[in-house]
């Protein structure tokens, strides 16, 4: 005899399970829909968040005295030709942001360049550092020629 399901009464013997080489199909169809969407997931991530066009890297700082401190950061951009913004920061002993300053960074011939920058603080700061840079200037950085 083969392994053949028999039809029951429904009412009496409750629903039928899926035989094993659906449940099988299932499984397997399942399995590469998340495989399918893993990969989309990773590839968007990729592409919006992998490739940065502009990177803005704390170079050093020096404390200037209570309510100053002075930040060089290196940027290195996909277009040298292409002006952006670095944001800047001084941060006090317990960490809060108490300084922050927006740096333009001009059209250059180099890809990485070397910028120094003041921040005024509001509290004694302890460190400076770069919070990020940007390819979107605000019209009140751009400079005229």
């Amino acid at each position: 005899m083969q392994n053949e399901m028999i039809e029951r009464p429904a009412a009496r013997y409750g629903r039928q399970r899926l035989s094993p080489g659906r449940r099988r199909l299932i499984v397997v169809l399942l399995t590469a829909l998340v495989l399918v969407a893993g990969v989309a997931i990773a590839a968007i991530a990729y592409s919006r968040l992998g490739t940065a066009e502009v990177e803005g890297e704390i170079g050093g700082y020096r404390v200037l005295d209570d309510a100053t401190v002075e930040v060089t950061l290196s940027v290195t951009r996909e277009d040298p030709a292409q002006p952006v913004v670095c944001i800047v920061r001084g941060r006090a002993y317990d960490g809060d942001e108490v300084g922050r300053r927006e740096v333009l960074i001009a059209p250059s011939n180099e890809s990485t360049v070397q910028v120094t920058a003041v921040v005024k603080t509001s509290k004694p700061p302890v460190v400076g550092d770069v919070y990020g840079c940007g390819t979107d200037v605000p019209a009140y950085l751009e400079t005229s020629d």
